[in-house]
């Protein structure tokens, strides 16, 4: 209850941010919010949407405000899908069902993790009528990817995203400094660190450590949460190319997304193999530091991909006006991740959804001071940017399947 009435109180992201680093320990609550070495990419994913500037319109009939859009042919509330994120009942047990079932609530579609602490089939279970996802890692052990495709299929997910970012784990300094690893050690940093955060700790002496649940069998002497982890570091598949992903797609009856693509020669690439939605993404600043941020390599890929695919962006989005920024750019949605992530460790369902309702409303306040009454009407008339080609103005989406 005392959680539910803080998350209620929060008018920001950045407020709910605060709040899950309050309840969490440091090591912890690093881990999801930090980045890959000296975190530039991280922070200019965020500093990418800063820059660019919004010119309001007045003078518009903005009393009704359409916010809802087509995703992959069906109506989404919002230009928003849940990201997937991994592990994040270390973080909150209970935290990806609680993100899954405010998507729902929402109206948008929600994006299970491989690495999840959630199983394909818990989510569909104690999140129905929803829109769910399915987000395959690319693991080397073929046939267990395989049986997980096949039980999201079993389970309704209606479509398939495959992380290629991924090749190998990046180098996560604030992990090694706050020594965060796996198999998990507990040391005496730790103890002091889990002392000072009581909630967190009785939630694990509570419910135990959690498990990665869709990967329970991957290997049979990985039995609990450290192992599995372990063994998940150890099973990235670098050797994962274009035929690889050809054989995924022919082979994959639904439809299929290509997540952390910011080249747009790759994006063009992906259309010809009938990919129906690429995410512009460079894994939230966690894998190549210096990397660009997804919204600057955006209006590029848009002009690359020409409307044959649907183009979404992450990375960054803490705003309802980056939401606008990144239609304005040409996305058909953008994927949120930490924010509703932050909600959850904060107040669960309540937490998640205040993240979601915190974001409509800044979307739809920015929408009517610009005098944009659809998502139809963001378009790069709404951006004070030189450097943004005439090009990038979105186009509609052809349907590919």
């Amino acid at each position: 209850m005392w959680d539910r009435h803080l998350v209620s109180r929060a008018w920001s992201i950045a407020e709910l941010r605060r709040l899950a680093k309050r309840r969490l320990p440091r090591g912890i609550f690093d881990f999801f919010d930090g980045g890959a070495e000296d975190e530039l990419s991280l922070n200019d994913n965020i500093q990418a949407f800063q820059r660019l500037k919004l010119i309001p319109r007045p003078l518009v009939d903005v009393s009704s405000i359409d916010l809802s859009t087509l995703l992959l042919g069906r109506r989404s509330s919002l230009p928003v899908a849940i990201a997937p994120t991994g592990g994040p009942g270390f973080g909150r047990h209970g935290s990806d069902v609680a993100i899954a079932r405010a998507a729902v609530e929402a109206g948008i579609p929600y994006t299970l993790s491989t690495s999840a602490t959630a199983s394909i089939e818990r989510i569909a279970r104690e999140a129905p009528g929803g829109r769910l996802w399915f987000q395959a890692y690319i693991l080397k052990n073929r046939e267990f990817l395989a049986s997980l495709l096949n039980r999201a299929l079993a389970a309704d997910y209606d479509a398939l995203m495959i992380t290629v970012d991924l090749p190998v784990g990046g180098k996560r300094e604030r992990d090694a400094g706050n020594r965060i690893s796996f198999p998990f050690q507990f040391t005496a940093r730790h103890f002091r660190d889990f002392a000072f955060n009581v909630r967190w700790l009785a939630g694990m002496a509570r419910y135990g450590m959690p498990m990665v649940e869709n990967l329970i069998g991957m290997e049979t002497q990985a039995t609990n949460a450290g192992r599995i982890a372990s063994s998940v570091g150890r099973s990235y598949d670098p050797s994962f190319d274009w035929d690889r992903l050809k054989r995924m797609r022919d082979e994959w009856p639904r439809r299929m997304i290509v997540k952390g693509i910011l080249h747009p020669m790759d994006a063009d690439r992906l259309t010809s193999i009938g990919i129906d939605a690429i995410v512009v993404s460079n894994h939230g600043g966690r894998q190549l530091d210096g990397a660009i941020a997804p919204i600057d390599a955006l209006p590029a890929i848009v002009e690359a991909v020409g409307g044959r695919a649907e183009v979404w962006v992450d990375g960054g989005v803490r705003r309802g006006s980056d939401i606008a920024k990144a239609c304005a750019l040409g996305a058909n949605a953008v994927m949120v991740g930490r924010a509703t992530l932050f909600g959850a460790f904060a107040g669960l369902e309540a937490g998640a959804s205040r993240a979601l309702t915190i974001l409509t409303d800044e979307l739809e306040r920015t929408m009517q001071l610009c005098g944009a009454r659809s998502i139809g009407e963001i378009d790069r008339g709404l951006l004070h940017e030189p450097s943004v080609p005439a090009s990038a103005v979105r186009r509609p989406f052809k349907e590919a399947r």
